[in-house]
């Protein structure tokens, strides 16, 4: 099992920056007995690109550590419209807040890409947390990293304008994934025009014409593998 996460940054809307990633790697800090008590209560498994991890209204069973690949939580209302909640990444774990697997889910999760994940049951990381102290911390502190991602997708949802958290995500995103290179801020296609429209609630095509909008005022320009961005303050503002 991988103890930290591998570099890549989770990805979700939020003001501020420096809160983005914390949480990944929640089992870097344990001891080595502790790593090995872990270890040996989870158990390994795999998920294809596109493949279900869980859905709404299933029961609560435990949480996965992310060790390979991204998974992406999201919500599903009446109509079927989709907002994405966040895209974890290796390090984090997902399934909660029910870790002890009591409860239904109220989102869902698939993978974006093939990973690895170790399985931790709500019965197994409840007798872990009453014998290792450092185990209950990292959960906490996992926790507690969960609930400010998802605070902050709650107020960018509801004081900021689609168009702003649009500009928000694209900062977020060089942020997390860009490289500078010569006063330009270059960002590889990782994710999709219908991804973006998904993490900032608009539709597909409204996000296509604000890109356009942003490449016609000179901000970035969009080609199929990379986004350049050539007045990342533009997006700040």
């Amino acid at each position: 099992m991988s103890d930290d996460s591998d570099g890549r940054s989770a990805i979700f809307l939020s003001e501020y920056l420096l809160d983005i990633n914390e949480g990944a790697g929640f089992l870097a800090s344990l001891s080595e007995a502790g790593r090995k008590a872990v270890r040996h209560s989870g158990t390994r498994t795999t998920i294809r690109k596109g493949e279900g991890l869980f859905f709404q209204g299933d029961p609560h069973t435990g949480v996965w550590v992310i060790e390979s690949g991204r998974i992406r939580t999201f919500y599903a209302g009446p109509s079927g419209r989709e907002i994405t909640l966040a895209y974890w990444t290796p390090g984090h774990f997902v399934g909660g807040p029910e870790v002890f697997g009591r409860g239904r889910h109220v989102w869902s999760a698939d993978a974006l890409e093939d990973g690895e994940l170790l399985f931790l049951s709500g019965m197994s990381l409840r007798n872990l947390v009453c014998q290792h102290p450092e185990v209950a911390l990292g959960v906490i502190d996992g926790l507690i990293a969960k609930g400010k991602c998802y605070s902050a997708l709650i107020q960018m949802l509801g004081t900021r304008a689609v168009a702003d958290r649009l500009k928000q995500l694209l900062v977020i995103i060089a942020d997390a994934y860009g490289r500078y290179e010569d006063g330009v801020t270059i960002i590889e296609r990782s994710i999709t025009y219908e991804q973006v429209a998904t993490m900032v609630g608009a539709t597909r095509q409204w996000v296509t014409q604000s890109l356009d909008k942003l490449e016609s005022d000179g901000v970035l320009s969009v080609t199929r593998r990379e986004i350049r961005i050539y007045r990342l303050s533009a997006l700040m503002e």
